[in-house]
């Protein structure tokens, strides 16, 4: 009886240690989830708890080590290797195993030397405790990548538009040429004189002229959400991510055709870009506009129709217009930022500067936009409304949201997947651009664009 004492106390001592110090209990990783991006690849585990971590490089050949401590190597670790795509940039395989007791070894191998960035995310929307690495390519990597970028814009601009970075000066030149012959006297021998047409030279002015842009124009498109972030599930499971991606590639093919004028994304695939990043990649692309596609969801199911939003410094034009951007914004929370990052573009895009004339220029194009808009679908709101959308806080670039379709909505997120109607939205907010530079045509002495 004494002995099953002992034995009873020695049970409820270890039960009570095991409550009162949970870490002792192994953490486990529900998930793993890589996204590769053309700036970098992320890798993001998600676990039941947060654990100790220790995390470092190996050369030759180039590897990426982490040390989880109390982490059960599950199936989700040792089988993460099956989602590495050939065409990441930066990861070939990866592994895990036990590297001591207690501590799980997670080695990345690498296709070249990285620079990787590890952060932890709390619980946020359908995720919960993440540990979350980010994979940088190295300096000189990102430098030679982005000279052989720069090259390749002006190789393109240089074949397809060899008119854009200088006036076309063909019919100034030609009327010049008319005039002098006019005024200055000339000699010419009866042969000659003979020959000499009697009808007036038709003037080149007497056509109809159309826009002439004189330097190539480029447009930012910023697919909304993407990767970690699926941004709003559909009343039938769609995710918004998808629908914009598929949307502003449209847009870009469109845009592309147009005269003098070039398309860039801030992403071209399923990978998160941090809100203030999006802005940073336009003016690195000194981009002209800055159009962001999305397709939002509302509480009311009922509520349908397409809007065009721009920057507000004063506040939101409305309480519905407050709710969607505190929820755009809410987008970086749910994706992940690293907010230790110290980034030099990112410090001067967040910094207060007077946007007035930006934010004049974001209306008229809004307004363009909208009334393409409006030929296809119904209007939310028959104006452009303004709130303090993060993404649309370039201080010299301007800045238009589309909210194309409500995706909560049943039957618009049934338009919103079909084929036709993403034409219809990329034809609409193409013209409604068109129509904005033919009224606002941009100033000379632009810079080339370059890709990102």
């Amino acid at each position: 009886m004494h002995k099953k004492c002992y034995g009873v106390l020695f049970v409820g001592l270890i039960l009570a240690l095991a409550w009162a110090f949970p870490a002792l209990a192994a953490v486990t990783v529900n998930a793993v989830r890589l996204w590769p991006s053309p700036d970098y690849s992320r890798i993001t585990l998600e676990l039941s708890d947060i654990p100790q971590y220790k995390i470092f490089t190996l050369k030759n050949p180039d590897r990426l080590v982490l040390d989880l401590s109390g982490v059960e190597n599950g199936q989700a670790l040792q089988s993460a290797g099956s989602q590495i795509s050939p065409q990441d940039p930066l990861i070939a395989s990866m592994r895990s195993g036990i590297n001591q007791p207690g501590v799980t070894r997670v080695v990345v191998e690498l296709k070249g030397e990285v620079n990787p960035k590890a952060f932890t995310l709390a619980p946020m929307g359908e995720y919960g405790n993440r540990l979350v690495v980010d994979l940088y390519p190295s300096a000189d990597k990102q430098a030679a990548d982005t000279e052989a970028q720069v090259e390749k814009a002006i190789a393109q601009a240089s074949q397809t538009a060899p008119d854009a970075i200088k006036p076309d000066s063909t019919t100034e030149d030609k009327a010049s040429a008319q005039a002098d012959a006019t005024v200055q006297p000339t000699q010419t021998s009866p042969a000659q004189a003979a020959v000499v047409p009697t009808e007036k030279p038709k003037q080149v002015a007497d056509k109809p002229k159309k826009p002439t842009y004189i330097r190539l124009i480029t447009v930012a498109i910023d697919a909304g959400h993407g990767g970690e972030d699926p941004g709003a599930t559909g009343a039938n499971g769609s995710h918004e991510k998808n629908i914009t991606l598929a949307i502003a590639r449209r847009l870009k093919a469109r845009i592309d055709k147009m005269d003098n004028m070039r398309a860039v994304m801030t992403r071209d695939g399923d990978y998160f870009v941090p809100l203030a990043e999006r802005v940073v990649k336009a003016r690195k692309a000194q981009a002209d506009l800055f159009v962001s596609i999305h397709a939002d969801a509302f509480p009311n199911s009922s509520a349908r129709g397409s809007s065009v939003f721009a920057l507000s410094e004063k506040g939101a034009t409305s309480a519905a217009a407050r709710w969607l951007a505190k929820r755009e914004n809410d987008a970086d929370m749910v994706g992940g930022v690293n907010v230790d990052v110290k980034d030099k573009y990112l410090k001067q895009t967040l910094i207060d500067l007077t946007q007035t004339a930006t934010i004049s220029d974001s209306l008229k194009l809004g307004r363009d936009v909208l009334g393409e808009l409006g030929d296809i679908n119904n209007l939310h709101r028959g104006h452009v409304e303004q709130a303090g959308f993060a993404v649309l806080k370039a201080p010299d670039i301007p800045s238009i949201l589309v909210e194309t379709a409500f995706i909560s909505n049943p039957d618009e997120e049934k338009r919103l997947l079909s084929d036709e109607y993403q034409d219809k939205l990329a034809d609409a907010i193409a013209s409604g651009i068109k129509e904005y530079f033919d009224k606002n045509p941009p100033l000379a002495g632009g810079k080339m664009a370059r890709n990102m």
